[in-house]
Parts: C-alpha cells; sequence; structure tokens
C-alpha cells in the first residue's frame, strides 16, 4: 500500500526500506526523484505522502527517516 501511493507520486524507493510495526509506518533510506518524474521539493512531496498515508486505515503514524537525493 505505501510503496504503491510511493511509486504512484513519482519517488524512487530502490535504496529505501519500508515497513510497518504495530501500525506505526516507518520510510528508511535514500529516496530520489523516478524517471520521468515531475517533482519539484523531493521534501515537500514525501511530507504530502505522509499525510495521504496517516489517512488510511491501518496507519496510525509515519515516521519518514531519508536521505533525499535529487
Amino acid at each position: 500500500m505505501a510503496r504503491t501511493e510511493l511509486g504512484k507520486r513519482g519517488v524512487d524507493t530502490t535504496r529505501c526500506d519500508v515497513r510497518m510495526h504495530h501500525g506505526v509506518l516507518y520510510i528508511k533510506g535514500a529516496v530520489s526523484i523516478a524517471r520521468g518524474a515531475v517533482i519539484k521539493d523531493l521534501r515537500t512531496e514525501m511530507e504530502h505522502i505522509g499525510r495521504i498515508l496517516k489517512q488510511k486505515s491501518d496507519i496510525k503514524d509515519v515516521v519518514i527517516d531519508c536521505q533525499f537525493m535529487g
């Protein structure tokens, strides 16, 4: 579910670890802009994705601990 949302938004998660533990979603590692995606600010986009994912019934909180590459 989380990787699907990240992919839809044009975020490359090949060097990223996405895990869920007791309702908390952890996104760790390095994220970058996928080829062909139009994202002006990756950090802002990740914060927006975090807000979207918090609205899902299974997710209580989202922790984004990433390096932003590009």
